[in-house]
């Protein structure tokens, strides 16, 4: 009877063990298919350092085969993607088939995206697309199947006034700043989208207001106001072409990418797959990718936005740890939201204090975790 006792016990302690362990993975891994996580595979190199900005080379041994996707830029500049207003003409036929129509007026939160081509294309948040009645940047990371119908696609203005009858968007080779790209991609609001246009950063630091007074931006809040109210539009792309900003970024950028090519040249066996990036002693953003082609197809916009953001915050020179880097290459453990299409993509985004981890995991043709952000939330 005792034995029993102690079965029927050592039985019960297992069944809750076997429950718990199943809610913890439900709660912390990605869907079931999928390839293991390569978070233990991931290693940071000694940082790239200039000015206030340090970038942390993310490496691996394992760099998956992409070549099945295309960009939104890609796709854009082949014609093999097309993106149009709401219910603008010339969206009734694509290689002269009929295509379902969508009686909506043009809208300043949504276009439609039609993929012409033969490769799913990939869409980041933050991506900025030209031209329409408005310039516009992705609001979530998705995939969007070849042969699809046309798909209304969710968006925000980063210009506040013009709305002129431009019809087709083309592409912009261009990334808003994490401060602009987190309203977007965490946020989601087209307000907060616009305020983060026109401030430059919405960051606010704990060495900042423990030091007292910071050293100035050296883009000041009041010179990008300057430069959106210079021509009847706040466009974003401003930034990049005004004489008082464009230069200075330009020259960061340049001086960043020089000393990234020269701290990652000549590696053996692994793969530049991401990076890390902090300002100041503050780590603030990562970027990771399932290839190193795929990361090598965004690093250039990546880099203008992040020298912008940059340029934007104080001018404080500590350089972040490796320790809290490394927290970057972690998997966060906290409320999980997803959003999916079966056979085509899955989509989820976890929080964790301030921190956000967002990840876009392709189904087909097989599963991999095409882009993973994890930011320090600033808002």
């Amino acid at each position: 009877m005792e034995r029993s006792l102690l079965s029927a016990l050592a039985g019960t302690l297992l069944g809750i063990s076997a429950l718990g362990s199943a809610a913890f993975v439900w709660a912390g891994s990605a869907s079931p298919g999928s390839q293991p996580k390569p978070e233990g595979d991931w290693r940071l190199l000694d940082p790239i350092t200039y000015e206030n900005i340090s970038i942390f080379p993310v490496v691996s041994s394992v760099s998956w085969d992409t070549s099945a996707f295309v960009t939104l830029d890609e796709g854009l500049s082949s014609g093999e993607v097309i993106v149009r207003e709401q219910g603008s003409e010339g969206m009734a036929r694509s290689r002269g088939v009929a295509l379902p129509q969508h009686n909506f007026s043009a809208s300043v939160n949504q276009l439609v995206l039609i993929n012409r081509g033969k490769r799913p294309v990939v869409l980041l948040a933050g991506e900025l697309v030209s031209g329409g009645k408005q310039d516009r940047i992705i609001a979530k990371d998705r995939i969007v199947a070849p042969g699809s119908d046309p798909l209304p696609l969710d968006v925000f203005c980063v210009e506040h006034g013009r709305w002129s009858s431009g019809l087709q968007f083309s592409a912009a080779n261009t990334m808003v700043h994490p401060s602009v790209r987190e309203q977007a991609a965490v946020n989601q609001s087209q307000s907060e989208v616009w305020d983060s246009v026109r401030k430059g950063t919405t960051a606010t630091s704990a060495d900042i207001s423990a030091a007292g007074a910071a050293p100035e931006p050296r883009i000041a809040a009041r010179e990008l106001a300057d430069v959106v109210a210079s021509a009847p539009t706040q466009s974003y792309s401003k930034i990049y072409q005004h004489s008082r900003v464009g230069v200075s970024v330009d020259d960061f950028v340049d001086e960043i990418q020089r000393r990234f090519a020269r701290a990652t040249s000549g590696g053996k066996g692994e793969h530049i797959v991401g990076v890390v990036v902090a300002y100041g002693g503050e780590v603030a953003w990562s970027d990771i990718f399932a290839s190193s082609d795929l990361f090598h197809h965004y690093w250039t916009k990546l880099l203008r936005s992040y020298a912008v953001e940059a340029l934007a915050r104080p001018t404080l020179r500590e350089v972040a740890s490796r320790d809290d880097a490394d927290v970057f290459l972690r998997r966060l453990r906290g409320r999980e939201q997803v959003e999916s299409e079966p056979g085509v993509y899955r989509w989820s985004e976890v929080t964790e204090g301030r921190l956000a981890q967002i990840e876009l995991e392709a189904l087909e043709p097989k599963p991999m975790t095409l882009h993973r952000l994890l930011l320090h939330r600033t808002s």
